[in-house]
């Protein structure tokens, strides 16, 4: 009608197949990558990776086929042996993984997983330098195949009865799960579980058996193929994405979501726009090449906008049963009042105070401990530098008993300062001190400005007020982070038939799993500069310590302290380092005690901070040294699971009431004013 030729079904089919085929190549590559980046660790994960690196194989051959000239295709049809013989071997190590989860272990199972390697290595090296498995065969028209050899029915009895096994011993895992959670998972990987495997078994060779096959059948059998094959390895690895992590589920399943979307459905969709863009000269006057980089910056930039768009809705529907208490949550996180918050906060309120008085500068002054120090301060550097060196302590004192008697805040002008006290909203405790360069001859702002002195002043208080309840949550949190995640490595051990009530995976016999293990690391701090307890330490018996005692010449002493400042330093946060600063604490605590050697007195008048508090701040510090000592060991290919928390050497019974997540007084660590 339009005068416009459209091509033959044989021309859209094979697109689509070249694109469906690029599609599955996207898929497995990304799966494959998310299942090493989390799952690495677990043998589960390690033999779906297996899995998926041979269908990366494969595919990734059927689209180099579509690309490369008609003589080059025996070349690539012959590579794409290195991966289908290991497909059955890799099912087999699969069910074998799964069923050593539920605590079935047979050595028997596990050799011929190994012998079913081998065979497929066997095959692999036939298949690739001889045609004992497949020769020359024909095609045309993208539509190329092998011609079968004389072993090639060995391969398909291997093929099927290796791979029939390993869907026999994932029912068998489904038999053995008793949550509902466990058995639906299992079921999906049962529904899934041979759809990698006829995706990439090479059936073209069977139909040369029996007669030519059909042009246009074999090519939308491929094509429906191929669609089946992307969505059941999607299902695949959401099935197995929860074996050996730690997360909850709804952590676990809106990371698979997310990246399902930012990775490859971003990729498939570029590799379709540079396949489908017309061929032709030009496209609104502008090259083929330039209409091509528009649309795939185009679909890059939108593609991402629609992930920020569909966020809420796929959150409503990952975590229905969850929203108000994860609304919570995400609101404390954008609502949280950081140490650059709060002095930003204040010297805005500063600056707004000084232009509203009309006088030169000011400061807010803040109670840590037993000292004032100045949070914020406006004006020239000369005034700054000299807030900072003053004492507060006294005046702090004289203004708030002045202010005591008084309805509203009441200036004390003291030494060129007009000053007001910062209290909780009970008056019961100093916060600090707000002060400004006092007008001359004038003994406080005139009645008229009392009231936005008095709301500046009010709002000052409750922002430090809240910034001091945070912090406590924060340390409370903290604190209480080992139990969270000793929770989740509970809730993570799924119960099967057969097994003990107490069972837990099997490298919990490591030492870094054992109760004492942050006593330990507590031990090997107080001694790092030498004695019994760094030298005769069980932390010696970790990997990642007999490694960097290889590295230190073979001295004990030398290894275990180069890991203990490793653990240290990766504590240290970024940017310029702050004494008083909340973020900087932890670090701190540990430089000043452990490394320098400093007195606890002499500690906790630089943090600004009473000894109790201090003692407190350290056990969390040393917590998290023994956290990152086992994120150390599994780097360094040891038996820790880097998601896991390290014993905390705290008992529930040993703990304060002030350690809780719920403090009676949370304000009870600032100083009390007398009356």
């Amino acid at each position: 009608m339009f005068g416009i030729e459209l091509p033959p079904w044989s021309a859209v089919l094979d697109l689509a197949n070249l694109i469906l085929s690029a599609a599955v190549a996207i898929v497995a590559f990304s799966l494959l990558a998310y299942v090493l980046a989390y799952n690495v660790g677990n043998r589960v994960g390690r033999a779906f990776a297996a899995l998926l690196a041979c269908v990366l194989i494969v595919y990734t051959g059927d689209v180099l086929l579509y690309l490369v000239a008609p003589e080059q295709t025996e070349l690539w049809l012959r590579l794409q042996w290195l991966g289908i013989p290991f497909v059955p071997a890799a099912y087999f190590d699969l069910s074998d993984a799964l069923l050593q989860t539920t605590n079935s272990i047979s050595r028997r199972r596990t050799r011929l997983v190994n012998l079913s390697y081998g065979i497929s290595a066997l095959i692999s090296v036939l298949a690739l330098a001889t045609n004992l498995i497949v020769q020359s065969g024909g095609g045309g028209e993208n539509l190329y195949y092998l011609e079968p050899g004389p072993l090639f029915p060995v391969f398909v009895v291997y093929f099927f009865i290796a791979s029939g096994y390993g869907l026999y011993n994932t029912y068998r895992v489904r038999q053995r799960c008793l949550t509902p959670a466990s058995r639906r998972r299992v079921t999906y990987l049962i529904v899934a579980f041979l759809a990698p495997g006829l995706g990439v078994f090479p059936y073209l060779i069977l139909s040369a058996f029996t007669v030519d096959p059909s042009r246009t059948f074999v090519s939308l059998l491929t094509l429906i193929g191929n669609i089946g094959v992307a969505c059941m390895l999607v299902v695949m690895t959401y099935s197995i994405a929860y074996y050996g992590v730690l997360s909850p589920d709804r952590v676990v399943k809106r990371s698979l979501v997310v990246f399902l979307i930012r990775g490859p459905l971003l990729g498939i969709l570029v590799v379709g726009a540079l396949l489908v863009v017309p061929k032709v000269e030009n496209i609104l006057g502008l090259p083929r090449e330039s209409f091509v980089l528009l649309t795939v910056v185009a679909l890059i930039v939108l593609l991402q906008l629609l992930v920020e768009l569909v966020k809420p809705t796929v959150d409503k529907l990952i975590y229905s049963s969850d929203q108000q208490e994860l609304m919570a949550i995400r609101e404390l996180d954008r609502r949280l009042l950081t140490s650059s918050d709060l002095r930003q906060y204040l010297e805005n309120a500063l600056v707004a105070l000084c232009d509203y008085l009309g006088v030169p500068g000011g400061f807010v002054a803040v109670v840590a401990g037993s000292e004032i120090l100045v949070e914020a301060a406006a004006g020239p550097n000369e005034l700054i530098h000299e807030l900072r060196q003053r004492d507060w302590r006294d005046l702090l004192l004289e203004a708030s008993v002045r202010n005591d008697a008084a309805e509203g805040p009441e200036s004390v002008s003291y030494d060129g300062y007009w000053v007001w006290p910062l209290r909780t909203r009970g008056k019961d405790n100093a916060l600090g001190l707000l002060g400004v360069v006092r007008r001359p001859g004038e003994d406080g702002p005139d009645e008229s400005e009392q009231p936005v002195v008095a709301e500046l002043v009010q709002r000052a208080e409750t922002a430090l007020e809240d910034r001091l309840l945070q912090q406590g949550v924060f340390m409370a949190v903290m604190e209480i982070m080992p139990d969270i995640e000793r929770v989740q490595r509970w809730r993570s051990v799924v119960p099967y038939v057969g097994t003990s009530p107490l069972d837990q995976p099997p490298e919990s016999d490591s030492i870094i799993y054992q109760p004492e293990f942050s006593k330990w690391v507590k031990d090997a701090l107080s001694h790092y500069w030498g004695g019994p307890k760094l030298t005769d330490s069980p932390l010696l018996r970790l990997q990642v310590v007999n490694r960097a005692i290889e590295q230190e010449g073979g001295n004990p002493t030398k290894g275990l302290r180069s890991v203990l400042a490793q653990a240290i330093e990766d504590l240290r946060p970024e940017g310029q380092r702050q004494m008083t600063a909340s973020e900087w604490l932890l670090y701190n605590i540990l430089e000043l005690k452990f490394i320098q050697g400093k007195p606890v007195r002499e500690i906790a008048s630089r943090l600004a901070m009473s000894e109790s508090d201090l003692y407190r701040k350290q056990r969390v510090a040393i917590e998290q040294v023994a956290q990152k000592i086992i994120e150390l060991e599994a780097e360094n290919g040891g038996d820790a699971d880097p998601n896991t928390a390290a014993p905390s050497s705290i008992t529930p019974a040993s703990r304060s009431p002030k350690q809780g997540l719920l403090k009676k007084n949370p304000k009870a660590e600032t100083p009390v004013l007398p009356k």
